[in-house]
């Protein structure tokens, strides 16, 4: 079977527009390829203890970030493809015309449409895919690469498939970073909530932790497939378990964590019934915010309820933790 490859050329700003604007379509399955990634792991590389890194992986460090989105190839997918030209076009005049201020820089928004081989599509993005240190406990490793942790490390074991989430892109080492913080040394009594769990590595990272209740909720159905895969893949079935869902809506579930990697608006409208699934001093933590929007989404999840109690950043992303404002409980759920 044939697939096309829908490629856009932009910037780390350009990227996060182009997704907004494919989940608005539904188009939630993507790849993105930001040479940052692989800087800051050539940056860090006596904190990961690799003893070499493949020449291979330093080249082209100063390439543009590009997302693609994958279909079968065939007549319905090929039109789809063009609309999607069309809708990029349409975003790079948007932005020259200033529709999103006169600060900001997407790139070239060059869309190409790539004809690939299923074989070669499902081998393409594993190339730069390593083990990687996330945390100060945290190495997450793709199943195809050995790996032999040092005393203290642990492993989490990722084959994301279709799904997003692969630990090595800021958002989602963001999110683990402040989970490992938040869950401290009595993980074992908190239970978490990992709103658009992706490939379940925020789940599986909780379970690994000490965590022994995690839900994991993800509107794509296939993402549940893999979740639930690589959840199976770390043993760790007894703790968490990944199902469908749209965000919280009709969800019981109560944590004294909330992790959600998403983008800015959807944190933005999850932060207006995040608080009704925290427990009382619960964490809720975000993440997949340009720090460019920091502010505002700051604002939004301090008008559903919250205050901020740290912003982390890295690079031009940043994660908010926030913890529901006191008297504001009772008003929650009075």
């Amino acid at each position: 079977m044939k697939y096309i490859e829908f490629k856009v050329h932009a910037t780390r700003q350009g990227i996060e527009q182009v997704t907004a604007m494919y989940m608005k379509y539904g188009i939630t399955d993507v790849s993105i390829d930001d040479p940052a990634d692989m800087q800051d792991i050539l940056d860090n590389k006596n904190e990961y203890g690799w003893d070499y890194i493949e020449d291979e992986m330093k080249e082209n460090l100063d390439r543009e970030p590009t997302i693609s989105c994958f279909f079968e190839d065939n007549e319905k997918n090929r039109e789809k493809v063009q609309i999607l030209k069309v809708l990029i076009m349409k975003l790079k005049s948007d932005e020259l015309y200033g529709e999103f201020g006169w600060d900001v820089d997407f790139g070239r928004l060059y869309g190409e449409e790539i004809f690939i081989d299923d074989e070669d599509w499902k081998d393409k993005w594993k190339e730069n895919f390593k083990p990687t240190k996330i945390t100060d406990k945290l190495v997450v490793k793709p199943t195809w690469e050995e790996y032999t942790p040092a005393d203290g490390e642990l492993v989490i074991e990722i084959d994301p498939g279709m799904a997003f989430g692969t630990g090595t892109h800021e958002t989602t080492s963001l999110c683990l970073k402040l989970m490992e913080k938040y869950l401290g040394n009595n993980a074992a009594e908190k239970k978490v909530l990992d709103v658009g769990c992706g490939s379940g590595i925020l789940s599986i990272g909780a379970a690994l932790l000490g965590s022994t209740d995690i839900l994991g909720i993800e509107i794509d159905e296939d993402a549940v497939r893999v979740a639930n895969e690589n959840i199976d893949l770390n043993k760790v079935g007894d703790k968490v378990k990944a199902v469908q869902g749209d965000l919280t809506e009709g969800v019981s579930f109560k944590a004294d964590i909330i992790v959600a990697n998403l983008m800015a608006d959807l944190v933005m409208k999850l932060s207006k019934s995040a608080g009704k699934h925290l427990k009382k001093d619960g964490v809720y933590i975000s993440s997949g915010i340009l720090v460019e929007k920091k502010e505002v989404v700051s604002e939004a999840i301090k008008e559903a309820g919250f205050e901020i109690i740290e912003i982390a950043e890295d690079g031009e992303w940043c994660a908010i933790a926030a913890k529901v404002k006191k008297g504001f409980f009772g008003r929650l759920f009075g």
